[in-house]
């Protein structure tokens, strides 16, 4: 009998990519939702891109409530807890996102650990790796490294990812679960959408080629294939060596404008949609006391992050496909769904 893997909030970009290469390799999937009503879409769209569905359940549960956590995580062999809120506007409050995902992610934890599985995967970020007061502009982000929360610049997005994470590693050692919690920190997540839904980063390649953006921010971002992500997810649940680390999951980096020339090299016929010029820091930042999209890339101006992957790799097997073709896979496949 194929062993069951929950796969939490497996209505998102990541978490559909992980269903359909778990399902792909023969296990039984159990996907979290909060409503029930996703169920069919969710079905359609794995079965649409080539996966086997007879092994796919739901069940309710919501990051905000206990209930349905302990039947989601019965029968179980691991628990992937990939859900976490991750908005577009960042809320005005820098603390407002920590509860859901803290506690969420600490009612994910209790549950995983009473249906006694073999390994809990958590999806962290390499934002809860970077942020920082006074580094330098480029920096080697390592599994060893903590974003500061309190840093005035960490938007609530990267405070809620650092805080949530730094609760899951207590509770680890407290419960001496280390070993059975492995942590993926990605990069900026781009790759083929399967549905042509988008979330906040493939909503960024949609602006470039629709040219909502007239200029682009200085921002530059490491980037990593959501299918060489979803691939790293299965290998840090199944591969003993991965107990107990946090794995850096990104490729190289680009700035925005450097993907506006991918873009337009691949795709000619969107160029004199995608921007070419570069936004001015400082005015970035003006801007962002008016502009909460604006105020989630303040952080990233003039830094420039690299992801020490290289024993990642030696770990897990997982070779990262470079970062130009993520963006380009990201951009045929909102093409390929009529999103832009």
């Amino acid at each position: 009998m194929s062993e069951r893997v929950l796969v939490t909030g497996i209505t998102g970009f990541t978490a559909k990519h992980i269903a359909l290469n778990l399902l792909g390799k023969g296990y039984h999937v159990r996907g979290t939702l909060r409503t029930p009503k996703r169920a069919n879409q969710i079905r359609q769209t794995l079965q649409t891109n080539g996966a086997d569905i007879s092994g796919l359940s739901f069940t309710e549960a919501n990051l905000d409530a206990d209930a349905g956590w302990t039947e989601a995580a019965s029968g179980c062999a691991f628990v992937l807890h990939v859900a976490s809120p991750f908005p577009l506007e960042q809320p005005r409050d820098r603390e407002a996102l920590v509860p859901q995902a803290r506690q969420g992610a600490l009612r994910v934890l209790d549950a995983a650990r009473a249906a006694e599985v073999k390994r809990i995967v958590f999806t962290s970020s390499m934002s809860a790796l970077m942020y920082r007061a006074n580094q330098p502009p480029e920096i080697m982000v390592t599994e060893d490294d903590w974003t500061d929360p309190e840093w005035d610049r960490c938007t609530p997005y990267i405070v809620s990812k650092t805080r949530a994470e730094r609760a899951v590693w207590e509770w680890a050692k407290e419960t001496d679960w280390e070993q059975r919690l492995a942590v993926v920190n990605p990069g900026f997540i781009l790759g083929p959408t399967l549905d042509g839904r988008t979330n906040t980063s493939l909503n960024v390649i949609k602006l470039i080629m629709t040219g909502a953006y007239p200029a682009v921010p200085p921002v530059e971002y490491a980037i990593v294939d959501v299918r060489d992500l979803a691939e790293l997810h299965v290998r840090a649940m199944t591969v003993p060596e991965a107990g107990g680390r946090r794995l850096v999951g990104t490729a190289n980096s680009l700035s925005m404008t450097e993907m506006g020339r991918v873009l337009c090299k691949a795709f000619p016929g969107y160029c004199e949609t995608i921007p070419s010029r570069t936004l001015p820091g400082l005015l970035v930042r003006f801007l962002a006391n008016f502009n909460p999209t604006m105020k989630t890339v303040v952080p990233d101006i003039g830094l420039v992050a690299l992801g020490d992957n290289a024993y990642v790799t030696e770990i897990t097997g997982v070779e990262f496909r470079p970062a130009e073709d993520a963006v380009c896979a990201a951009g045929q496949s909102l093409i390929d769904h009529s999103v832009v």
